[in-house]
């Protein structure tokens, strides 16, 4: 088996075939590509044509895909760790962003799934999760929450004194 990794911008693929069937895939390495997401180029999306099928999103510009590094062996929690370390995660992001986002890179994860491994980062403290106006929740990198807060407001684990009556 062999390995062919092709990488644009800040965009990999990887082409895996047999010796034999080496120069088939070269020839589908442009057609991946054509495939792969926008994210990170300096020039916007071409506008794709609406007879093709595909929806336009539905917030326009602001459904920006993150830019990470994804690894063969990286589970759920880990990719969408990835996405949250980003420029990406410093936003209010629903589930349905974290979808769209995981869709891609061509990982199809039921929602549920999603939503499991979202509610065990935000446990964790690797990502804070808030209730919108709207009342769906809304997740955003720990980090930027931490780095946004004024330092000296909050020490945990101290306990205010208390009030004498």
């Amino acid at each position: 088996m062999t390995k062919i990794r092709v990488k644009l911008g800040s965009v990999e693929a990887e082409v895996e075939a047999e010796p034999e069937h080496l120069r088939e895939a070269i020839d589908l390495i442009p057609e991946v590509a054509a495939k792969l997401p926008r994210a990170g180029r300096d020039s916007p999306a071409e506008p794709r044509d609406q007879s093709e099928g595909a929806e336009a999103p539905p917030q326009g510009l602001a459904t920006q895909f993150p830019v990470a590094a994804l690894e063969k062996g990286d589970s759920l929690a880990d990719v969408i760790g990835k996405f949250f370390a980003g420029p990406w995660g410093r936003e209010k992001r629903k589930l349905s962003d974290v979808r769209e986002a995981l869709q891609s890179y061509g990982l199809n994860y039921p929602k549920q799934s999603v939503a499991v491994a979202l509610l065990r980062l935000a446990k964790t403290t690797k990502l804070r999760r808030f209730k919108a106006e709207d009342g769906e929740y809304v997740y955003t990198s720990a980090a930027a929450v931490a780095a946004a807060q004024p330092a000296g407001d909050f020490v945990f684990g101290e306990l205010a004194p208390a009030q004498q009556d």
